[in-house]
């Protein structure tokens, strides 16, 4: 696997930053659906590389009441403590995988995503600083893992799935990495990111 070094990924990513969006990214914009027109809540999620350039992810633990079993970026709604969504990425990551938010240069944030269910989702660009083991904790985190570089920036990496969703059907992209299904907002997320970081 080749290894991207840290700053020429700080490069990519700022680049990537830079690039304006197309159009807004959310889980409706494949079927041409219009979303009801409920109020959004904020979220942020933490779209965090290592020093080896892979990205981390966690697998949601089975007995969670919403997405268990889904592979997810670490984070999570804003809470009434948090200043904005980077701070409840960071906070999230804490808590999920034990990653120290002082480890962690926030490069910046992409334009959030809509969800089917009523979230708009920040996505938040980091680095993480020297060695890190990811510690899940047992009621939300069944397993973190990382993602090369090299999967996430490939635009052909991801494809067009659909299924019966509520009477109909929905279209969502996914991006399989070995034994880990990412779909969903995930999979849409880093799609994103890799058309930026491919423009």
């Amino acid at each position: 696997m080749q290894v991207l070094p840290q700053a020429g990924l700080r490069d990519r990513l700022m680049a990537a930053l830079s690039v304006p969006a197309a159009v807004p990214s959310s889980d409706y914009d494949l079927d041409a659906l219009v979303p009801d027109g409920a109020a959004l809540r904020p979220a942020g999620v933490l779209v965090a590389f290592d020093a080896r350039g892979r990205l981390l992810l966690t697998k949601r633990a089975s007995g969670l009441r919403n997405h268990p079993g889904q592979i997810a970026l670490p984070g999570g709604k804003v809470d009434p403590g948090d200043a904005d969504e980077t701070a409840a990425a960071l906070r999230e990551a804490q808590e999920e995988v034990g990653l120290d938010p002082a480890q962690v240069d926030v490069l910046g944030v992409l334009p959030a995503h809509r969800t089917v269910t009523n979230y708009a989702m920040t996505p938040v660009l980091g680095l993480i600083r020297g060695d890190f083991t990811p510690v899940p904790e047992a009621g939300e985190v069944e397993e973190a893992f990382r993602v090369p570089f090299a999967h996430v920036a490939d635009p052909t990496r991801y494809r067009i799935e659909r299924r019966r969703w509520r009477g109909g059907w929905r279209s969502y992209y996914v991006a399989p990495y070995g034994p880990y299904y990412i779909w969903g907002a995930t999979a849409r997320v880093l799609h994103s990111l890799a058309l930026r970081l491919s423009a």
